[in-house]
């Protein structure tokens, strides 16, 4: 039973037979065949079939919903069987926001101090796509924002607040100014994230703020992308303070704090609120909350 729910989140998932057969290292014929048999054992029609996939039935939504927890127990059980015998092994899954990925390094180091035998996959995405990937099991822990739009039903281990800063690498650019106002910077040529990231749709409420708007000359879904065009010398951009330092220390670009008004996000660690939590999500919680102190000095 176990396997076929699996076959079927992931044709829920991918939406394509052929997809979700790769997904799960199992030919078409055989991911078919298990959701008809699942289809029998429920005694309900679960996906609606044509020549494609064509979607879930109302009763496939239901068993979808059902499915996602009974898997996401039945992983848990096993890892927690294993973990007592052997330790934590295996592979942690990571989903970060694009600004604090170089925060990241901190959360993995120090887990990795602990547990040794663990390896990790760490992922950048939309904030929208690390809540829908916790939600099919496919990550075990976000790096996202806290406060400013809504998360859903996870649980939430604060890490650090993100601060705002205007970086540029041209020299008479604001040159001695301790601080610059976001209605100065928009007058500047900016490069922001495109707009489906959290991170541009806050930096866009400031600027609405003082009543002006952000017309990047260039946008990407790509922090280094951002960087490397202020390191060109001709464009400038806004990005959290912790993420400038690691180019300020450089001597590569100027930092100046944004002002008028302060921009504070908290960004923290999510992760499934379902109980029993995998030994690995539990274990990573516990090392977000300790790092979290340290994270305050970066």
């Amino acid at each position: 039973m176990i396997d076929k729910l699996e076959f079927f989140l992931a044709l829920a998932r991918e939406q394509h037979f052929g997809k979700a057969a790769q997904a799960c290292n199992v030919s078409q014929p055989t991911l078919s065949a298990s959701i008809k048999q699942l289809e029998d054992q429920l005694g309900v029609k679960l996906v609606q079939r044509g020549s494609r996939y064509q979607g879930l039935t109302p009763e496939g939504e239901r068993v979808r919903d059902w499915a996602r927890r009974i898997v996401g127990d039945a992983r848990a059980m096993r890892m927690e069987i294993r973990a007592a015998r052997h330790g934590l092994l295996g592979r942690v899954r990571i989903a970060a926001i694009p600004t604090a990925l170089p925060m990241v390094r901190e959360l993995t180091a120090a887990f990795h101090a602990l547990h040794p035998g663990v390896t990790f996959m760490v992922l950048s995405r939309t904030s929208a796509e690390i809540l829908d990937l916790i939600d099919n099991l496919e990550v075990d822990v976000g790096i996202t924002y806290l406060a400013n739009e809504p998360l859903g039903r996870v649980s939430i281990v604060p890490l650090y607040e993100e601060r705002y800063m205007f970086v540029t690498a041209v020299p008479e650019l604001f040159a001695n100014r301790p601080t610059v106002t976001w209605s100065e910077v928009s007058q500047t040529p900016l490069c922001l994230l495109t707009p489906d990231m959290q991170n541009r749709r806050i930096i866009n409420h400031y600027f609405e703020e003082v009543g002006v708007e952000a017309k990047p000359v260039l946008e990407s879904d790509s922090m280094i992308a951002l960087v490397s065009h202020v390191l060109g010398g001709v464009w400038s951009s806004i990005l959290p303070a912790k993420v400038a330092a690691i180019f300020n220390e450089a001597g590569t670009i100027r930092a100046i704090p944004l002002s008028e008004p302060d921009a504070i996000q908290m960004i923290g660690a999510v992760a499934d609120e379902r109980e029993p939590r995998t030994p690995v999500i539990e274990a990573l919680l516990k090392c977000a909350s300790t790092v979290a102190g340290r994270l305050k000095d970066f």
